[in-house]
């Protein structure tokens, strides 16, 4: 047993072969119960004695015994989700969630009790983002039979009960966009180009495949929905096509680095955090200010925005951006409605 891990034991056992094995114990000998065993690998022992000894989850009638089984579930579960991205940010998010709700009963959990946590947490959106995961495991729990309670906030849509929420407003300006993609290596300006003529997503920029032709096809990576775009009518993209073709590169996607890797999100972050620094200091040194500000607010994300406002009108907006609402292409992307004067 060690100080660090009491009642932690191991055991040493020579196999025939030769090989020592090290088998990890939780004693109770003290309780006069049979140790409980913790396999044989050290990393697992240790979180599964933090289980025990700190009497974490797995405790019936608690939200954790529902958290640990909601994790596990590859058929309805977390593990059912088919995008990683998607997996990463639910996990992030019941991460979150654990401290405050993995100890309490079902019936403890009511409404003034999640609004209690949304209005305690500093990251304002992300809190909504982390009940909309709750949600999600609370009405997977009662068809699982972990509890007949319907979700706290059921039909209280209207009373805006969630943290309010401000889509982030901001025009994609030529000289500003233009500025930094001067800065911008060849990489980097093939991805500005590529989102600001398609719409696409950063990861589905990254992930597109060459196209043998002309034509382009997506399946896009959030939403699944597929679109072709016709590189011959761009201005930018068949350019971008002939450079790419020339890469000898031992990779399929049409992004590449000029000598044959691909592309990553790290990577074009990196060289856009590079840009826009440039960019910045030498709209400082012309007494710029207001485009400084600018530059430093732009993303590289907000491609996706200067396709939108390029576009004709909100539904060519909603098209480009693969969006079966109109609403939703209007509040996030709002600047693209052009009204006819009447007079």
């Amino acid at each position: 047993m060690t100080g660090q891990y009491p009642q932690l034991r191991t055991r040493i056992r020579k196999r025939q072969s030769g090989r020592v094995v090290v088998y990890y114990f939780y004693d109770q000998r003290k309780a006069g119960k049979p140790d409980i065993p913790l396999g044989t690998n050290y990393d697992e022992a240790i979180k599964k004695w933090d289980e025990i000894h700190n009497r974490l989850p797995r405790i019936a009638g608690t939200l954790e015994e529902a958290f640990s089984a909601w994790e596990v579930d590859a058929e309805r579960g977390l593990l059912h989700y088919s995008n990683p991205e998607t997996r990463r940010s639910y996990a992030k998010q019941l991460r979150a969630l654990r401290p405050a709700f993995q100890a309490a009963t079902w019936d403890q959990v009511d409404l003034p009790s999640i609004v209690g946590y949304l209005r305690k947490r500093t990251a304002k959106t992300q809190g909504n983002r982390e009940m909309a995961v709750l949600s999600i495991i609370w009405n997977w729990a009662r068809t699982e039979g972990y509890t007949t309670l319907p979700w706290p906030a059921a039909g209280m849509e209207k009373s805006k009960w969630k943290n309010p929420e401000k889509p982030r407003k901001i025009k994609v300006a030529d000289e500003v966009w233009e500025a930094i993609r001067h800065e911008g290596s060849q990489v980097l300006r093939d991805c500005m180009d590529l989102g600001a003529a398609t719409g696409m997503r950063l990861k589905d920029c990254i992930s597109v495949l060459l196209p043998r032709g002309d034509m382009l096809h997506l399946e896009a990576s959030k939403t699944g929905k597929e679109a072709e775009w016709d590189l011959s009518l761009s201005e930018v993209l068949p350019g971008l096509l002939a450079r790419r073709r020339g890469i000898a590169a031992d990779h399929l996607m049409l992004l590449s680095t000029l000598n044959g890797r691909p592309v990553t999100l790290r990577m074009l972050r990196d060289h856009w955090d590079r840009a826009r620094a440039r960019a910045a200091v030498k709209a400082g040194i012309h007494g710029e200010e207001d485009a400084v500000r600018a530059i430093r607010a732009m993303y590289l994300r907000d491609a996706r925005k200067r396709a939108a406002q390029k576009s004709e009108d909100l539904r060519a907006a909603a098209d480009l951006l693969q969006h079966s609402d109109l609403r939703l292409t209007e509040r996030h992307y709002g600047g693209v409605r052009r009204l006819k004067p009447v007079g």
